[in-house]
């Protein structure tokens, strides 16, 4: 890395004011639901941003199970505390040019503070994360909430058919219903975590508030264009 960006790091940690320690807990834990639709407080489980779990100590850009870290990350030797995280979460386009997440930084100290505090125990090693808000089907739109068993859904969920013609999808699921999307509004997905389908066994999941759109969930990318029969 360049020295001026390592002074820009070094410039940032030194400034932070807002402690873990000196945090509000329960303000802490609200707020974090704003995070909570890209990372997870559960070990190695990943989603948009990776698990937090153990953050404490580990190395920005480190983490096995996660593929998606910048390189500008992977670059700083940032090794995560209360004020690199301080520093972090108050600007992290100062403190990492070229940084890819997409998140402009907490300006409040009371705010950054009470996060910093509530991670703190919620990444311990052994602590049990708390189910955010939100609901399992807000968990599959982008929500806080815990994602569903997709190996476990109602029969409303079970995808046993999925046509295409022209510039719609029918798809069939076991309770013997057909919905029609517009093919924009459908979104095919795989998840291969442990939360996810089985393999030949799709899930529909709503992902709009109208009804309108909704994602297929597949056990893997090979399966996708098995599922589909072309037919009007």
């Amino acid at each position: 890395m360049k020295n001026s960006a390592r002074m820009v790091i070094a410039a940032a940690v030194l400034s932070t004011p807002a402690l873990a320690q000196t945090g509000d807990l329960a303000r802490g834990e609200r707020d974090f639901r704003a995070c909570a639709p890209c990372h997870s407080l559960e070990p190695d489980r990943n989603m948009s941003g990776p698990s937090l779990a153990g953050l404490w100590g580990r190395t920005a850009g480190r983490l096995p199970s996660f593929d998606r870290f910048s390189e500008a990350l992977k670059a700083s030797g940032i090794i995560w505390d209360d004020r690199s995280l301080d520093a972090w979460m108050t600007d992290p386009d100062r403190m990492v040019p070229d940084n890819e997440m997409p998140f402009n930084g907490i300006k409040d100290d009371r705010v950054r503070a009470g996060l910093l505090a509530y991670l703190k125990e919620a990444t311990k090693p052994g602590a049990q994360p708390p189910q955010t808000a939100g609901g399992p089907m807000g968990g599959m739109m982008g929500g806080g909430g815990r994602v569903p068993d997709l190996k476990a859904v109602e029969p409303s969920m079970q995808v046993q058919a999925i046509t295409h013609c022209r510039d719609t999808y029918r798809v069939t699921t076991s309770d013997g219903k057909t919905r029609a999307f517009w093919e924009r509004n459908l979104r095919l997905k795989t998840d291969s975590s442990k939360d996810g389908p089985r393999s030949g066994a799709p899930a529909l999941v709503s992902a709009g508030m109208m009804g309108d759109r909704a994602d297929v969930i597949f056990a893997a990318p090979a399966e996708i264009s098995k599922a589909i029969e072309g037919r009007c």
